[in-house]
């Protein structure tokens, strides 16, 4: 049964019935704050394309999001309408505690466990278009596709870019364009590249529904931190995409709608806690000669400001307790930095992972580090400048939504809402329906 969606400000009519269904563009600016848009004056960010959401739509003043607030989850709660337990999507990186994967991320549409935007919009006869949206390879139902994928951004990575977007669509756009970014390139020059390529998209294709992710702003406030100034003159330039793309869109379906999204917020960070080292001084994960893993009892699955734990098996009462006395004494050391240790029941309720026995959230300016050998300490200085991932609940991991366009309310403050409602308002824009989103849409 579908959950109501509580606390939300109405649209007040905004939302078209779906006998007048809209186009719909879909943007993503990853880590992009809600003060970064609502307060731009004041903290003297000049970005006139996204401050016409706020005078002539419809935004949220804060959206609650998934657990864990990171960007690969979130992506999926935005086109599913669901938590991560029940769309698929549990983390940025598959479960990996051999460490054999190099990194392999949850890039492929086959982990939905639910029907998605795409799906709803091409079933109903609509045309669908992506650049770069993350956990969009091969989503058969994205007519015009270039997914997000890399592996080590070597140049095979561009044929395998080529090889998993819609045959010849990368071929020919290059063609007018030159080449296109690699996926693993996150710099504000490779927005500005997949930008073009997506105004080029809509312009010659004219999609009902289409969906662009931009990333370059992540990027930068981990590297240099939230509320930056070099944070902000990255997201001056990710406004100037945003223009073009509104543009583009309006030019090619005046009767549009065009949304504004975010995944999740930031938190600097001055500290990084290694959990593997307390696992394996407790036995519960062992190296070989080399410092390689050999095996493993329980395994961090971190997730920036949050780590799962995951035990190798679940249902053992006193491996379960092992590692509950572990990170109790992990969380009475004020120096580890652990706010919380959340229970499966937790995890449950917060529709986290359901692979997890416990979830540990880091206090704020702290993050889970990675394996990093046999000598790694447990608590060090950060190697990040900001980060996110930490619980839901933390008022920081607040993200963005706006819209605006044919029907919205111009200037509407909708207040804070759940992420989980964002896709069902975006499907009811669309007529389409989403019987598998958990909460209603925004009204």
């Amino acid at each position: 049964m579908r959950m109501m969606m509580i606390g939300s400000a109405l649209l007040l009519g905004a939302l078209p019935v779906a006998a007048s269904a809209e186009p719909v563009l879909f943007i993503s600016i990853d880590g992009l704050q809600p003060a970064d848009v609502i307060e731009a004056d004041k903290r003297g960010i000049d970005i006139p394309n996204l401050k016409r959401f706020i005078t002539e739509g419809s935004y949220a003043s804060g959206v609650k999001g998934v657990l864990p607030t990171v960007t690969y989850p979130s992506h999926a709660t935005l086109v599913t309408g669901a938590s991560p337990a029940k769309h698929g999507i549990i983390g940025n990186n598959s479960f990996d505690p051999m460490q054999i994967n190099q990194g392999g991320w949850y890039w492929y549409g086959s982990d939905y466990k639910l029907p998605t935007l795409w799906d709803a919009a091409a079933k109903a006869g609509m045309t669908t278009a992506n650049v770069h949206w993350p956990v969009s390879v091969d989503v058969k139902s994205i007519r015009w596709n270039i997914p997000q994928i890399w592996r080590t951004g070597h140049s095979d990575d561009a044929k395998l870019i080529t090889l998993l977007s819609t045959p010849g669509l990368v071929q020919s756009l290059e063609s007018e364009l030159g080449a296109y970014a690699p996926g693993i390139d996150e710099s504000i020059e490779g927005d500005e590249n997949r930008g073009r390529f997506a105004v080029a998209l809509i312009t010659r294709e004219k999609p009902d529904f289409t969906t662009v992710y931009l990333t370059a702003l992540d990027h930068e406030q981990h590297g240099k931190g939230p509320d930056t100034p070099e944070a902000h003159a990255v997201l001056k330039r990710i406004d100037a995409i945003v223009g073009q793309l509104v543009s583009a869109q309006m030019k090619a379906r005046p009767d549009t709608v065009i949304a504004v999204a975010s995944d999740h917020g930031f938190s600097k960070v001055d500290t990084e806690i290694n959990l593997y080292r307390a696992f394996i001084d407790e036995g519960l994960i062992t190296l070989d000669d080399n410092g390689k893993i050999k095996s493993w009892e329980a395994s961090p699955w971190n997730s920036g400001g949050s780590s799962a734990i995951v035990l190798a098996r679940p249902n053992d009462a006193a491996l379960a307790k092992r590692v509950q006395v572990l990170l109790e004494k992990l969380k009475a050391d004020p120096k580890n930095r652990i706010a919380k240790v959340a229970s499966a029941a937790d995890i449950k309720t917060m529709g986290g992972n359901p692979v997890a026995s416990y979830y540990v959230q880091f206090e704020l300016n702290a993050y889970a580090g990675s394996f990093k050998g046999k000598d790694a300490p447990l608590v060090g200085p950060s190697g990040s400048k900001g980060t996110h991932g930490y619980f839901p609940t933390e008022p920081k991991m607040r993200s963005s939504f706006m819209m605006m366009g044919k029907g919205i309310a111009k200037g509407r403050n909708l207040g804070e809402i759940d992420m989980r409602a964002i896709a069902p308002t975006l499907a009811g824009i669309l007529g389409v329906p989403l019987p598998d989103a958990e909460l209603d849409a925004v009204k």
